[in-house]
C-alpha cells in the first residue's frame, strides 16, 4: 500500500494506492515550508492520520511526498522527520513539486515540464531525471505566468484605472474591494501569493474579453521568456503543463506556444491522476 502526497501552497492532495486500486483520495489545505512553520504540517498530518489512516497503521509501506518549497535539502529533511514520526516503519521519499510535474505529465518520456499554478517553474526531463531547471525566484521577484502574476495584474489594472469601465464595474460587484482593505490583507496577513492568485479567477471567467485576454497573454509570454526559451531544446521537445492556471487558460497557453513555434504536450489541472498512473506503471515493471 502506497500513500502519494502532492502538496501545493493552496491545497494538498492525498491518494492511497493499494496495488493498482485507489483506496482513498481527498484534499486538505496546502502547505509550503518556506512560508509556514512545521507546526502547520504536524497538525495536518495528525489530523489526516487520525481521521483517514488510523485503521491502516503498519499497512502503508511507502510514502511519496511531492511539495512546493521542497527544492532545498533542508526542507525535505524537515518534512521527512514529521512524516517519520507518524509513519515510523514506512519508506518515505520527499521531493519537490517539479518532479511531481515530470512524473505526472511525462512519465518516462523526455520533455519540458512546467508548473503553472499559484506559482510557476519549469525543467527539462530526460525520462528519468531532471537534467536542467529554471531559476525560481518565488512570488516577490518571479513566478511569471502564475496565478499570482495574473491576479496581481488584474488587481493592479483595477486600482490603477487601466481596466475598461464595464470590467471595472464587474470587479467592484464581485469583490467590493477597498484599497485600504486590499493593502492590509496583502501585507499584514499570511500567504500573499495565494491572496493575489485569488483574483486570477476574475480573468479566468472572462478570458474572452479582449482586455483580459491580452493581460493573460502578456503574463504567459513573460513565462515563456523566463522559463522556456532559456532551454536550447525548447523547439524540439514537447512542453507539458501541470496546474490550475495552465488548465483553465489552456487555449491562451496553446495560442502563445503556437505563435512561438513550440509544441504543446499534455495539460492537466492537478498531478494526482498522472502520479497514480506513473506508480501503476512502476508497479507493472516490477
Amino acid at each position: 500500500m502506497m500513500l502519494i502526497i502532492d502538496s501545493g501552497s493552496t491545497k494538498t492532495e492525498w491518494v492511497l494506492l493499494d496495488g493498482k486500486t485507489v483506496k482513498n483520495r481527498f484534499t486538505t489545505e496546502g502547505f509550503n515550508p518556506n512560508y509556514s512553520g512545521l507546526d502547520g504540517l504536524e497538525h495536518l498530518v495528525s489530523l489526516v492520520e487520525t481521521q483517514n489512516f488510523a485503521p491502516l497503521q503498519g499497512e502503508i509501506q511507502s510514502i511519496h511526498y511531492y511539495g512546493t518549497g521542497c527544492g532545498s535539502e533542508r526542507n525535505c529533511q524537515l518534512i521527512n522527520k514529521v512524516l517519520q514520526r507518524h509513519f515510523p516503519d514506512t519508506e518515505i521519499t520527499v521531493t519537490h513539486d517539479l518532479m511531481a510535474t515530470c512524473h505526472a505529465s511525462l512519465g518516462h518520456h523526455e520533455g519540458i515540464a512546467c508548473i503553472l499554478g499559484t506559482g510557476s517553474n519549469s525543467c527539462v526531463y530526460d525520462g528519468n531525471e531532471i537534467v536542467e531547471r529554471a531559476v525560481s525566484l518565488g512570488y516577490l521577484a518571479g513566478d511569471e505566468g502564475s496565478g499570482m502574476h495574473i491576479g496581481r495584474e488584474v488587481v493592479r489594472s483595477y486600482f490603477y484605472g487601466f481596466m475598461p469601465d464595464g470590467l471595472q464595474k464587474e470587479f467592484e460587484a464581485v469583490y467590493h474591494l477597498e484599497l485600504k482593505d486590499f493593502v492590509d490583507q496583502l501585507y499584514r496577513h499570511g500567504q500573499p501569493s495565494r491572496y493575489l492568485a485569488s483574483f486570477a479567477k476574475f480573468a479566468g471567467e472572462r478570458q474572452s474579453h479582449p482586455f483580459l485576454h491580452d493581460l493573460v497573454r502578456r503574463c504567459f509570454e513573460a513565462f515563456l521568456e523566463a522559463f522556456v526559451f532559456r532551454f536550447e531544446c525548447c523547439t524540439t521537445l514537447r512542453i507539458s503543463f501541470v496546474g490550475s492556471v495552465a488548465y483553465h487558460f489552456q487555449d491562451i497557453v496553446r495560442e502563445c506556444l503556437t505563435e512561438a513555434g513550440l509544441t504543446l504536450g499534455s495539460v492537466m489541472a492537478h498531478p494526482a491522476d498522472g502520479l497514480v498512473d506513473y506508480y501503476r506503471n512502476v508497479s507493472n515493471k516490477k
